[in-house]
């Protein structure tokens, strides 16, 4: 199996505990249901703290990813090393964007046929980067850069996909986690199966493989063990992660009351909220009207200004 910085061993391992996570734990109170478990009309969106905050995080992981994905050739001077670096940066960095892009516009298409107007959601754009991004992560020294480009487009459109069937299924990803590190860890497996380029795996490996795409005698068997590598992780990490939340869900330790949940953990866990929301109080507000009503502007007079 080639997953060269870890599409499936990182990505999916978390994802798919992500999603083992979310299913076991239940929704948050007001996304799917009302306070006494009815059914919502439609699901409730908690818009974030400061987009401002995502947009950085965003390029502040980008950037890391420069060290995760060149960074996993463990080595600079040898002969050939650098070409592989130098790969990896390329293709890490086209798969990001036409992630983003992808994303992004997908989302507007859909909102404008739905609603007939033209939005830019910001959110789409970030998590589509970070999808391209993990997407490359498996074939980023394997993958020439226009497909590295393609990886990331449709990267984008799993994105789209799994968070609108985790809705569906009333699954709750607070921060869509699953479809970015769960859906796109398993694509950037399965397009490592089918762009991986001969030549590219010969410099990088040192054995001879390629993608499905590529044809030849290999054809098809790369991408079968990628099927099979993707499929273990899903069993190893189930056989493990399940049994250890549905214990802790039964002690009671695995999610906070339904107090707690609606106060915010900053106060029941972190002595104060995150963030001063109280504003000045309505007698302040009071005295500073009254300051300003009587407040008065002095015009002088007509003989004055002639004087």
């Amino acid at each position: 199996m080639i997953d060269f910085a870890g599409s499936g061993v990182v990505h999916m391992t978390g994802g798919i505990t992500a999603l083992f996570a979310a299913k076991i734990l239940g929704p948050r109170i007001g996304r799917f249901y009302d306070a006494d478990g009815n059914e919502l009309p439609e699901p409730v969106s908690f818009p974030p703290h400061s987009v401002a905050l995502q947009v950085l995080g965003t390029f502040i992981l980008w950037v890391g990813w420069y060290g995760f994905n060149p960074g996993s050739t463990l080595g600079i001077s040898p002969a050939g090393y650098a070409d592989v670096a130098a790969l990896c940066a390329v293709t890490t960095t086209l798969s990001a964007a036409s992630g983003s892009v992808s994303a992004m516009m997908t989302d507007m298409i859909m909102t404008r046929k739905a609603t007939g107007e033209t939005m830019y959601d910001i959110t789409m754009c970030m998590n589509g980067a970070l999808s391209g991004l993990v997407g490359i992560t498996a074939g980023c020294s394997v993958c020439e850069p226009w497909a590295a480009f393609v990886i990331g487009i449709i990267a984008g459109w799993v994105y789209i996909f799994v968070s609108s069937l985790l809705v569906k299924l009333k699954i709750d990803d607070a921060v869509d986690a699953i479809p970015v590190h769960f859906g796109n860890g398993m694509w950037g497996c399965i397009a490592t199966g089918l762009f991986a380029s001969p030549g590219l795996v010969a410099n990088a490996y040192g054995t001879p493989n390629n993608g499905l795409f590529y044809g030849g005698a290999n054809a098809g068997k790369l991408l079968g063990v990628e099927i099979v590598g993707i499929l273990f992780i899903i069993g190893w990490v189930g056989v493990i992660m399940i049994p250890y939340f549905i214990l802790l869900n039964a002690m009671g330790l695995f999610r906070v009351d339904a107090l707690e949940e609606e106060v915010g953990l900053d106060i029941s866990h972190h002595k104060g909220a995150a963030y001063d929301m109280s504003g000045p109080s309505e007698d302040a507000k009071e005295k500073y009207e009254i300051s300003t009503s009587q407040r008065k502007l002095v015009v002088p007079a007509d003989d004055e200004e002639n004087a």
